[in-house]
């Protein structure tokens, strides 16, 4: 499997790892069929996410997503934060390997997820914000007994 060098660079030195004490927003996503679990902190200051940290538990692939997510959301408005996609991150990264797309889609979810937890608690609407889907909404576990 060819991973490009910015995936491995994020991998082997994930930036923005940790996280965030009174975090603005939390959102954990979680992809039962592979096992990765995303947890994203953001700090949010007059609609400008000051702080991105994350805690990934899962492949090198959603590690370099989750860095390279916080990486783009840092800096940003609330409204731009909600752009960034899966795609985004992964131009980002110069590309996955079509196995690992799904990282690249959980990253998006936590980030959205993140964002959605900070309008909750502040009682805002962000305007293109949908409600986080149930984590598990795109796997489903058939009963083979």
């Amino acid at each position: 499997m060819q991973y490009s060098e910015k995936v491995m660079d994020h991998f082997m030195n994930p930036r923005n790892v940790g996280e965030i004490e009174d975090a603005s927003g939390v959102g954990t996503v979680g992809n039962a069929k592979c096992g990765d679990i995303m947890k994203v902190y953001l700090k949010i200051e007059d609609n400008i996410v000051r702080d991105a940290k994350f805690k990934t538990f899962g492949c090198g692939a959603a590690v370099a997503t989750s860095s390279m997510a916080t990486e783009l959301i840092i800096g940003k408005t609330i409204e731009e934060a909600l752009k960034i996609t899966n795609k985004s991150v992964m131009e980002a990264l110069d590309g996955l390997p079509p196995v690992k797309v799904h990282c690249s889609c959980l990253a998006e979810e936590a980030l959205q997820s993140a964002l959605w937890d900070y309008a909750k608690k502040n009682n805002i609407t962000i305007e293109g914000l949908e409600a986080p889907k149930d984590s598990d909404h795109h796997h489903h576990i058939e009963n083979e007994e």
